[in-house]
């Protein structure tokens, strides 16, 4: 049986009470977490999404409490959430679960939110839910609060992010094991998928093969399309550790043989234009600085054109989450920021190619949590 990555216990009381800090700064009466990366982050509880409400309300003032199903309360109390102090409102099945919120919410405020945040994934069903029952409440997103918080690690959360990571360099490793002439991309996905979960990951979040021209687009689903000799090949995998932290990397390859002298070109154009996005990264450098780090290299050499999508995206509990590595996205970065660096030239009908590493700022600069080869590499046929 596969060993998953282990850390230690990530979820802290004072993360609940940094949320609240945030919210009453920004004007926000109360803040709602439903099932999701935001529940997760704030008080451990991995939820099963579904219709029955689960919600952690934080109002500016008064204990913040859990509305969750009756028949999954011993499920919050086994999880780390149980371990917070955290006050559990279990609901029947033919109670108003959004009225008892409203109901508690306004009795610790002394009168209605005049403003509710609630998570960016909030399923309509139960924001329009909360909607209904705080009828005079302003319903807005809570990303602005808890981006803030989410989007610089702690040492722990790096730790984990450091563990996915060295696990994913591993499956690349193994790429001559399945990448073969022949094979259909199909068949390589699913080995890949196997090896990501023997070597400690807990779940696959995805595996994107794209051989020859469907290297061209980014995101290609796996296909039947086999693998011929001489393909350039995007190898983009991820998946989950038992906390809930990610892996993302992205590696190209060539099978069979080299490819031609124009593919080496522009090959190594986008290497440089990676490693000069990574040696960007530093405090106080903005996300949209080391976008351009990226963006100007590829731009200067003819092939800005087909580079088609932002320079990376931030990591944690969600494979892309805060901070974006875009134009226009003015944050500056500070330690603890994680996110990836992953340039791209994509040539339509022809194949692509993408380099990317999970990087995190540093007090002085930056560290790759990913640490393959970033060459093209020749696979056997």
């Amino acid at each position: 049986m596969p060993t998953p990555i282990a850390a230690a216990p990530l979820v802290t009381p004072d993360r609940v009470s940094a949320a609240r800090d945030l919210a009453a700064a920004a004007g926000v009466d109360l803040l709602v977490t439903t099932p999701g990366s935001d529940l997760r982050y704030l008080c451990g509880y991995d939820a099963h999404a579904m219709e029955r409400l689960t919600a952690l309300a934080v109002p500016r003032q008064g204990e913040p409490f859990l509305v969750v199903p009756r028949l999954e309360a011993p499920m919050v109390r086994a999880s780390p959430a149980g371990g917070l102090g955290l006050e559990v409102l279990a609901w029947d099945e033919t109670d108003d679960p959004f009225a008892l919120l409203a109901h508690v919410a306004t009795a610790r405020l002394g009168s209605a939110p005049a403003r509710v945040a609630v998570g960016d994934r909030t399923w309509a069903l139960h924001a329009l839910g909360v909607a209904g029952a705080l009828p005079g409440a302003r319903l807005e997103l809570a990303s602005p609060v808890l981006d803030r918080l989410r989007r610089v690690k702690t040492p722990a959360e790096v730790a984990e992010l450091a563990a996915a990571g060295a696990a994913i360099d591993r499956v690349h490793a193994r790429m001559g094991e399945w990448l073969r002439v022949g094979r259909t991309e199909a068949e390589v996905g699913a080995d890949i998928a196997a090896a990501i979960l023997a070597e400690g990951h807990v779940a696959v979040d995805f595996t994107i093969v794209g051989s020859g021209p469907n290297g061209a687009s980014p995101h290609h689903e796996l296909s039947g399309r086999q693998v011929a000799e001489g393909d350039v090949v995007v190898v983009d995998i991820g998946g989950q550790t038992a906390t809930g932290y990610r892996s993302d990397c992205t590696r190209t390859y060539a099978v069979g043989r080299a490819p031609g002298a124009e593919v080496a070109e522009w090959y190594a154009v986008l290497q440089q234009a990676q490693a000069a996005s990574t040696a960007a990264v530093r405090p106080g450098v903005t996300a949209e600085q080391v976008d351009a780090a990226a963006r100007d290299v590829i731009a200067a050499a003819g092939w800005g054109q087909y580079f088609i999508h932002r320079t990376g995206h931030g990591i944690g509990l969600d494979t892309h989450e805060a901070p974006y590595i875009v134009a226009g996205n003015d944050l500056p970065l500070e330690p603890g920021m994680a996110f990836s660096v992953e340039p791209g030239i994509y040539l339509p009908g022809r194949c692509g190619a993408r380099i990317e590493d999970i990087v995190v700022c540093t007090d002085d600069g930056v560290t790759a949590l990913n640490v393959g080869p970033r060459e093209l590499a020749v696979l056997p046929g």
